[in-house]
C-alpha cells in the first residue's frame, strides 16, 4: 500500500497481504515437507521463511533459453535485445491505442524454492530507452505438481511519453482457482490448504517499436519466495547497533494536492518519498531537464517525479513494491530489490553496512507511540537505532521536511513490520505485511556491504 490512510479505509494492499497469513499448523506443515522428514531438517525449515533468486552475472545470464536475446558481459552483465524474435501486437488500456512490437524473450531455468512458498514478489532491474519495455512473468509448479498459468508480474517503461511508450501497469483478475496475482504479488489462494508453490521460472520479454534500433537490457531479474506463520505478535530482538544514517529528509505531506492524477496527490506519496530519500542517500537525483515539468513553486518537486515515475496506471498508485525498486534502479549504478527480512537485527545488520531500508507496515494509532495516526498501510525509511535500540525512522507522513526524523520504540514497531495479522479500528481481524522491504545499493557494493546483503539472503 501507498498511502497514510485512516485505519478503517478497505484497501488494495489490504487484500493483497492476506495471502501473507496462514495458520501456524498448516506453515510447519508446509516446512516439514520441505524438509523431508528428520526433526533436525524439519526443525531448520520451519526457521526459514523467505528464499530469494536472482539473475545478474553474465553466467546468470547465459544460463537461461534466449530467443533474439544476448547477453551483455562487462562492468554491469545484463540480457538485452539483440535481435527481434518475432512481432506481437499490444493493446494499451490506459491509452486505448493498439501497436505492433518486435519482442525478444528470455526465459529463467527453473528455480525450486528452499521452502515452498505462499507468496511470490518478483522484483526487476532495467535500462528502457524511449519506445521500449518489458513484461516480467512468472510460471511455476506447485506442491501437488500441477503448473500454473503464466501469470503476468509487471509491464514495466522508465518513461510515459504516451508518443512512444506504454502506460507501466500490473495486470489484475489473473486466477487458476488454486492463486492469484494481487497487481505485484503472487499468491496461494487458500494457505490453510497446505498447497505451496514449489519452484518457479520467470520469463523476460523486452519489446521495441518495429525498425528501431533502441533496446531495453535487464540487469537484475529475480523474485523472493515467502512463507510466513500467521502471527499476531512477534519474538523481540535485543538491541545491537547505535548508529544512524544521514539519509536526506522528505515529506510527503507538503505535496497534498499536487498532480491528483498520480494517486490523488502527495498525500499517498510514502513510498516514492521514501524511495527518493535512499536515492539521494547515495548521490543520485534527478537532472534538471527531468524536473523541468514540474511547477516551479513546488517545494522537493523530486518527490513529484518519483511519484510520477513509480505510477501504475492499473493499481492507480505509487505504491507497487517492484515498480519502486525498478525506479530507483533507472539512477546510475543502483540496483533495487523487493524481499523480506526477519526481524530488526536483520536491519541492524544493513544499516551497520550503511544500507537504510524502506519498510512496509499497518497500525492503530495507539500501537506506534509518536507517529499521531494510523494506517492500513504505510511505507518508511529505517535509517538507524539509539543507544537503547529503538528504530530512527525518516517517516514521510509528516507536516514538514524537518519533522520527518522520528524515533519509535523498538518492540511496537517490530510487531507493526513484521506481523502478518492485526486488529483494525473496527475490531476486525486484518492483515500485516509481514516485513516486506525494499533494498537499494549500489551495483557493485562494497565488500562489508556485499557480506550484510548476503546475511539478509540478498546478492
Amino acid at each position: 500500500m501507498n498511502r497514510s490512510a485512516p485505519d478503517s479505509r478497505p484497501s488494495r494492499r489490504t487484500m493483497l497481504a492476506a495471502g501473507v497469513a496462514l495458520a501456524a499448523t498448516t506453515a510447519a506443515a508446509g516446512a516439514a515437507h520441505a524438509a523431508g522428514g528428520s526433526p533436525a531438517a524439519r526443525k531448520k525449515a520451519q526457521k526459514r521463511l523467505v528464499d530469494n533468486r536472482t539473475w545478474t552475472t553474465h553466467t546468470d545470464w547465459r544460463s537461461g533459453t534466449g530467443k533474439g536475446t544476448r547477453a551483455v558481459a562487462g562492468a554491469r552483465p545484463g540480457v538485452t535485445l539483440a535481435k527481434a524474435a518475432g512481432r506481437t501486437t499490444y493493446t494499451d488500456p490506459h491509452l486505448n491505442r493498439t501497436a505492433e512490437w518486435e519482442y525478444a524473450q528470455w526465459i529463467s531455468p527453473v528455480h525450486r524454492l528452499s521452502v515452498p512458498a505462499t507468496e511470490v514478489i518478483a522484483s526487476w532491474n532495467a535500462h528502457t530507452p524511449a519506445g521500449t519495455w518489458i513484461q516480467i512473468e512468472l510460471q511455476g509448479t506447485y506442491t501437488d505438481g500441477a503448473a500454473t498459468p503464466w501469470y503476468v508480474m509487471g509491464r514495466w517503461t522508465a518513461g510515459d511519453d504516451e508518443d512512444v511508450d506504454i502506460r507501466r501497469t500490473s495486470v489484475d483478475d489473473q486466477s487458476d482457482r488454486k492463486s492469484s496475482v494481487w497487481t505485484d504479488t503472487f499468491s496461494i489462494d487458500d494457505t490453510a490448504s497446505g498447497l505451496r508453490l514449489a519452484s518457479y521460472s520467470l520469463r523476460l520479454t523486452l519489446l521495441r517499436a518495429p525498425g528501431s534500433k533502441a533496446a531495453p537490457t535487464v540487469w537484475r531479474l529475480g523474485a523472493m519466495g515467502s512463507d510466513v506463520p500467521d502471527r499476531f505478535t512477534v519474538p523481540a530482538s535485543a538491541p545491537g547497533l547505535a548508529k544512524e544514517l544521514a539519509v536526506p529528509r522528505y515529506s510527503q505531506n507538503i505535496h497534498s494536492g499536487q498532480y491528483p492524477e498520480y494517486d490523488n496527490g502527495g498525500e499517498a506519496w510514502c513510498s516514492p518519498t521514501s524511495s527518493q530519500m535512499i536515492i539521494e542517500y547515495w548521490g543520485r537525483k534527478p537532472t534538471a531537464e527531468q524536473l523541468s515539468w514540474v511547477d516551479p513553486s513546488y517545494a522537493d518537486p523530486q518527490v513529484c517525479h518519483a511519484a510520477r515515475h513509480t505510477f501504475d496506471y492499473q493499481y492507480e498508485g505509487c505504491g507497487n513494491w517492484p515498480f519502486n525498486a525498478a525506479y530507483a534502479a533507472t539512477y546510475q549504478d543502483l540496483q533495487g530489490v523487493v524481499t523480506r527480512l526477519s526481524s530488526l537485527t536483520d536491519l541492524e545488520t544493513l544499516i551497520a553496512a550503511g544500507i537504510p531500508a524502506i519498510t512496509s507496515q499497518s497500525f492503530l494509532k495507539e500501537e506506534l507511540t509518536g507517529a499521531g495516526y494510523g494506517t492500513s498501510g504505510h511505507l518508511m525509511t529505517v535509517i538507524g537505532f539509539t543507544a537503547e535500540g529503538d528504530v530512527i525512522a525518516n517517516d514521510p507522513a509528516s507536516p514538514n521536511d524537518p519533522a520527518v526524523r522520528r524515533v519509535y520504540k523498538r518492540a511496537e514497531w517490530e510487531t507493526i513490520w513484521l506481523r502478518t495479522k492485526r486488529h483494525n479500528a473496527s475490531g476486525n481481524v486484518v492483515s500485516g505485511t509481514g516485513g516486506v522491504c525494499y533494498l537499494y545499493f549500489p551495483a557493485h557494493p562494497t565488500p562489508k556491504q556485499r557480506k550484510a546483503l548476503a546475511a539478509v539472503g540478498v546478492r
